[in-house]
């Protein structure tokens, strides 16, 4: 999946155009990639979940907004995403998905703050 997205940036790179979003079975694979990263890509795989996935509420989104929340819940442990990051991400989501996790972390000490700038 990884090698596949960076071919896929690079021919559109050279079209002078941006790579497309992440689709929803490349959300799932990259997760999978995210639960257990190889330190070399650590860096690549979360921009990727940070910024190649759309905020809206498409089914790519739901799967981002699912996962973060499970975080959130510490239902999945990640090296990568800790708490305050999902939280923080969550927040990044422009609405949707997003909002019943964010809502649910107002009063969470750890995360409350962060999920209020959400």
């Amino acid at each position: 999946m990884l090698e596949e997205y960076k071919v896929h940036v690079k021919e559109r790179s050279l079209l002078g155009i941006p790579a497309l979003p992440l689709n929803a079975k490349q959300v799932a694979d990259l997760i999978e990639l995210i639960k257990k990263p190889f330190a070399e890509e650590e860096a690549f795989l979360l921009d990727l979940f940070s910024n190649r996935i759309p905020a809206g509420v498409d089914q790519a989104a739901y799967i981002k907004a699912a996962f973060l929340a499970d975080i959130t819940k510490s239902r999945v442990k990640t090296p990568l995403i800790d708490k305050p990051l999902a939280t923080k991400l969550l927040g990044t989501m422009l609405g949707g998905y997003n909002i019943e996790p964010l809502v649910s972390l107002l009063e969470d000490e750890e995360v409350g703050d962060i999920a209020v700038k959400g």
